[in-house]
């Protein structure tokens, strides 16, 4: 579990394959390896992952198909930023909102731009999750918290202030990128539970009740 406040923004070593189904990323991250252990939970750019070996600042991740189908992952090049947090401390203060790390899909950036000193960043909503959006509620962008400012059909828009742009790879964010998105699990237990308590639909008939 994790919360959407990114700790630092580490920078792609090397990518190479480690088997025809699966990829193996290095990354440089000074910051959170002084704390960090084999086998703890990592989330790069939203996405959770396992930290295989760790030396210095450089820590390795094995990435399955899966993960690269459906990530942002599999377009990351050497000298790519990507967004981190280490996993969630239960005594820790929750900042943000409840992320799992596990991406819904990915979506191409539609609008950045400069609005006085802050940023204002749409992204496209693909239709069988614009149910799971709401205005002012939480989404993770890259993995990121942010609040929904806008819903459209087509795409959600947010605020990125000074500081998150600074300290998040949305830095270098382009129209056109894709980009990691997690929609609130809490909307998707209530889309579940009510789902599962609407009554059957009752066939059509045209002959009468008795």
């Amino acid at each position: 579990m994790f919360t959407g406040l990114i700790e630092e923004t580490g920078r792609v070593t090397f990518l190479r394959r480690s088997s025809e189904s699966g990829l193996q990323i290095q990354i440089a991250a000074p910051a959170i390896t002084a704390a960090l252990k084999r086998g703890d939970s990592v989330a790069i750019n939203g996405c959770c992952l396992t930290v295989a070996s760790f030396r210095g600042e450089l820590i390795t991740f094995d990435l399955l198909q899966e993960t690269l189908d459906r990530t942002n992952l599999q377009a990351l090049r050497p000298g790519a930023l990507v967004n981190l947090e280490r996993a969630l401390l239960a005594t820790a203060r929750l900042g943000g909102h409840f992320v799992s790390g596990h991406i819904d899909c990915t979506s191409p950036v539609v609008t950045m731009e400069k609005k006085g000193d802050d940023y204002r960043l749409e992204v496209g909503l693909p239709e069988e999750f614009s149910h799971l959006v709401v205005f002012k509620g939480s989404i993770a962008v890259n993995g990121i918290s942010l609040t929904v400012a806008t819903v459209l059909p087509d795409r959600l828009g947010v605020w990125i202030i000074p500081h998150t742009r600074d300290h998040t790879n949305l830095q270098s964010a382009a129209v056109g990128d894709l980009v990691n998105l997690e929609f609130d699990v809490l909307a998707k237990y209530v889309e579940r539970i009510v789902g599962r308590s609407q009554p059957p639909s009752m066939p059509f008939t045209d002959r009468p009740l008795s």
